[in-house]
């Protein structure tokens, strides 16, 4: 499969039907090949060759409308093992953390490989070193990554280990934490990283995020650590009926941000205005 395929759709191409319902089937054309489903099949001979946004119809008059799948839907179509790391949540990371063009990044939990995917098309020519210990993850991101690019990159290293167990000599621009305790790993990034990298930390509870929060802090080798998480909310138009969806994609994951500093310059912490109560109380004391 291509990752950006233009032009009118051939052979090779993974293609993307959606019926009047807004439901979608994906599938890979082929020579020959027919696709077949509940409402009646359609040749593959009969999209090879049109452009992209035309009708198919079924043997049983089922209309078509006919797409190349774009990231996001091929992320939340592909095989999973690991949850992966959510469209929102990648596009984001690498807006966020300015993953930039020729970029060295190195990722620590590849999962299933949907967070690759967007760090790999963010870099171009650059490189990424992806982490991943268990063996049915690293296995299944191997073979996402390598149907959605049609194969490997060449600038992907996928490595079967702990990234505590890596040598780094500071020449990675961007580290990208996926995993359950980032603080156990600020030492490997602060190696990795270039004086001014970014580190990011993607995790799923309040405590994870305290703690690699404060144990951020503790090192004196990073910026001050900023955090948010993303919220999407769809909404409904039909004329003048316009109001948000009953249900959102809410809380996926925490993200948190900071920067390596130069060596031996501690960080200037941010002072902040004591609350209301504890002005009273210190008063009152």
């Amino acid at each position: 499969m291509k990752s950006q395929g233009t032009g009118p759709l051939q052979a090779g191409d993974r293609v993307q039907l959606t019926d009047e319902r807004g439901k979608m089937y994906s599938f890979y054309l082929a020579e020959g090949g027919q696709w077949h489903s509940h409402k009646g099949w359609i040749n593959h001979a009969d999209i090879i060759g049109l452009d992209e946004g035309s009708t198919v119809q079924s043997n049983s008059g089922t209309k078509y409308q006919v797409l190349r799948p774009l990231l996001n839907d091929y992320v939340l179509s592909m095989p999973r093992g690991a949850t992966i790391v959510y469209p929102k949540d990648s596009a984001i990371i690498v807006g966020f953390a300015d993953v930039f063009p020729g970029a060295k990044v190195l990722e620590a939990g590849a999962g299933s490989g949907a967070l690759s995917i967007s760090l790999l098309r963010a870099i171009g020519d650059g490189a990424l070193v992806s982490y991943e210990m268990r063996d049915e993850f690293l296995e299944n991101a191997r073979d996402n990554v390598r149907k959605y690019f049609g194969k490997l990159p060449e600038n992907w290293t996928l490595v079967h280990d702990k990234v505590q167990n890596g040598a780094f000599a500071g020449d990675f621009d961007r580290v990208i934490f996926d995993m359950l305790a980032p603080w156990e790993c600020l030492d490997v990034a602060y190696q990795a990283l270039k004086p001014g990298g970014v580190l990011c930390c993607y995790v799923a509870t309040t405590t994870q995020l305290s703690k690699v929060a404060e144990a951020i802090k503790a090192s004196n080798k990073f910026s001050e650590p900023e955090s948010f998480e993303t919220l999407l909310r769809s909404w409904h138009h039909e004329g003048l009926a316009v109001r948000p969806m009953h249900s959102m994609n809410a809380h996926t994951g925490f993200l948190l941000f900071t920067r390596k500093l130069a060596e031996g310059t501690p960080p200037i912490r941010r002072k902040r205005r004591p609350s209301k109560g504890q002005i009273e109380n210190s008063e009152i004391n």
